[in-house]
């Protein structure tokens, strides 16, 4: 029996389709695989209380979205009892109530009257690729009624008086976003009615993305003149939401130096009673959750030390922003997002793993106490498994057209560049991989190298010269170039270039890029070539300054230097994956993060750096 949604609508213009396991039938043309299906039906099982999902569209056929979104939300609503689903036009009453002009929008609600339940997390686009784990997630806290924001964030809150609509332009590919919007789905969750969560697929809207001048994702736009570029710890979020203004500028309000790292200032910044953190003894904490942190995790505890691990973003490292792996053994080729999974979800079988946690401060005594917004974790030994950040040109304009066409990340951004011309700088794995993954999306790519000849893995080179990419050899970035505009009145920040995730600087322009200043290193000739986007892979920089602070010897690149059992100079400090340096992929990092979890459970049996008898 085919699927009959009622045609009987209602004074807003709506059809329904309600929950119910029975009326799924086998003959049913279903839009989600039965795999999908089967792992959807496992997930909500236990769904706590009722879950409505309305969805807007304006009718148009021609409009895949539309029918995605729809068939999407009635497969749900057919396989899992507790979540129903509502049909409205565009042109309806309940349209025009919420405010919706763009067709296909969802609300993930409660379907109560009550306004303590009147819970506005808004899809604007098909929740396609990377937003379906937002739209899990936002069921999930809807059933629960629960925002899940930790204390700090619900006291800071608190304070909102004035409506707030944060929108999150997000991509496909790219896996920060979901983390962004779920700040936003979180506090719209905490403060019903004050708070409307906004989720854009920029890829759909691209007038909507080109009004807000979206370069790069997550950008989060929290009204018409403040804004965040990248992804932000949450009670920053929260904060920025909050004052409409940026985490530097209220620390200078305050007397503080926005680039202090340190425990008293972030906290300071927050609001955050140290005094009043959770306490959380384990036996191991392992900082960052790439695939060396994983493996650390999944061998202590295999080994009998209870472990946490904790990463200022999501799980992954770069191995997440990585379009295609195929050198990891056992693996042919495996999407990087997709052994990213495979990877979290044997760790999180043996430990906790807590993403969106950045590490204030670290302090060495008998214990060794980890300092969060959260929590302070007593352990009694240490792994950095941090990783390591993009290198960035240091050229001219680099900074100033971060988000409005200068980008790190092709898996983020990639999507918005179809059609266009864009550079790739470099050549190593990361440049010519980036460079095939956008060409594959349709952009037009040229890849600008400094040397006459790759770094790449002969096979990347081969398949670069099979898609026909032009590469310009010996060849410099001396300066980014875009068109100037008007500054954004009211926007914030501190300025300095090269952030990876703030505000806007205030009084600086918002163009975007239109090329290039390059110079040929063995003519010395000077040209500008014409560009709509510039993508840099050129290297990348050891995170290693909190272990630097201290006291941990690091090698002439900033990379931790490491003994072959991976122990740093200080006892129960121990380092691996990319911050140690050397060669820096997947496999090698794994290993390392295995053997610093074997050493450090030797070392908490026999320490090394006590005496005999002692």
């Amino acid at each position: 029996m085919k699927l009959s949604v009622s045609s009987s609508s209602n004074s807003s213009g709506s059809t329904g389709a309600s929950g119910s396991s029975g009326k799924a039938t086998a003959d049913r043309d279903w839009f989600i695989p039965e795999d999908g299906r089967k792992q959807l039906t496992q997930l909500f099982a236990k769904l706590p209380n009722p879950v409505v999902l309305d969805v807007f569209t304006d009718g148009d056929d021609k409009n895949a979205f539309n029918g995605y979104t729809l068939r999407f939300a009635e497969d749900i609503s057919l396989i899992v009892d507790k979540i129903s689903m509502n049909h409205h036009a565009l042109d309806s009453e309940e349209a025009k109530r919420r405010d919706v002009t763009l067709s296909p929008t969802m609300f993930v609600g409660t379907g109560e009257s009550d306004p303590a339940l009147d819970y506005r997390i808004r899809f604007t686009g098909a929740p396609l690729g990377e937003e379906g784990r937002a739209l899990v997630e936002s069921i999930f806290l809807v059933s629960l009624r629960q925002s899940g924001l930790t204390e700090t964030s619900r006291r800071i809150l608190s304070e909102l008086k004035e409506p707030r609509k944060p929108r999150v332009f997000t991509s496909p590919g790219c896996p920060y976003c979901p983390g962004q919007f779920m700040h936003a789905a979180k506090c719209a969750i905490e403060r019903p009615g004050l708070v409307e969560a906004e989720c854009v697929n920029s890829d759909e809207f691209p007038d909507l993305s080109k009004r807000f001048r979206v370069g790069s994702v997550p950008h989060t736009q929290y009204d018409d003149t403040h804004k965040a570029i990248g992804l932000l710890p949450e009670e920053r979020f929260v904060l920025e939401m909050v004052t409409l203004k940026s985490a530097e500028e209220l620390m200078r309000e305050h007397g503080m130096d926005p680039g202090h790292e340190g425990h008293d200032h972030a906290h300071g910044a927050h609001g955050m009673d140290p005094e009043g953190l959770d306490v959380v003894e384990t036996d191991m904490v392992v900082l960052g959750a790439g695939p060396a942190g994983l493996s650390a995790a999944i061998y202590a505890e295999r080994s009998g030390m209870k472990t946490v691990v904790l990463d200022k973003a999501v799980v992954g490292g770069q191995v997440t922003v990585t379009p295609v792996v195929e050198n990891y053994p056992g693996f042919t080729d495996i999407a990087g997002l997709k052994l990213v999974e495979v990877l979290s979800a044997h760790a999180r079988q043996y430990a906790t793993v807590r993403e969106n946690e950045a590490v204030h401060e670290i302090k060495i005594g008998k214990l060794i106490e980890v300092y969060t917004s959260r929590a302070v974790y007593l352990c009694k030994a240490l792994v950095f498994a941090t990783g390591a950040q993009w290198r960035k040109l240091d050229a001219p304009g680099e900074a100033r057209f971060y988000g409005r066409g200068v980008s790190y990340c092709a898996s983020c951004d990639g999507f918005m560049y179809r059609g266009k011309r864009v550079a790739m700088i470099g050549g190593g794995n990361s440049a010519l991989t980036d460079a095939l993954h956008l060409k594959n999306l349709g952009a037009e790519v040229t890849v600008i190298h400094r040397r006459d000849s790759f770094r790449a893995e002969k096979a990347l080179q081969d398949s670069l010269a099979r898609e026909g990419i032009a590469v310009i050899w010996d060849t410099v970035v001396e300066e980014v170039l875009g068109d100037s505009v008007a500054p954004v009145e009211g926007a914030v920040g501190d300025g300095k270039e090269g952030k990876a995730a703030g505000t806007v600087p205030s009084g600086e322009d918002t163009g975007v890029v239109r090329g290039i200043r390059a110079r040929n290193v063995k003519t010395g000739e000077v040209s500008e070539l014409p560009f709509d986007g510039v993508f840099v892979a050129i290297g990348h920089i050891p995170n290693s300054e909190q272990a630097a602070e201290l006291g941990v010897v690091l090698e002439k690149d900033g990379s931790i230097k490491v003994d072959r059992h991976m122990r740093t100079n200080i006892p129960r400090i121990y380092a691996a994956g990319d911050v140690t340096g050397g060669v820096r992929q997947i496999v090698t990092a794994v290993g390392s993060g295995a053997t610093a979890a074997l050493a450090a459970f030797e070392d908490t049996q026999n320490p090394y750096w006590k005496k005999k008898g002692e």
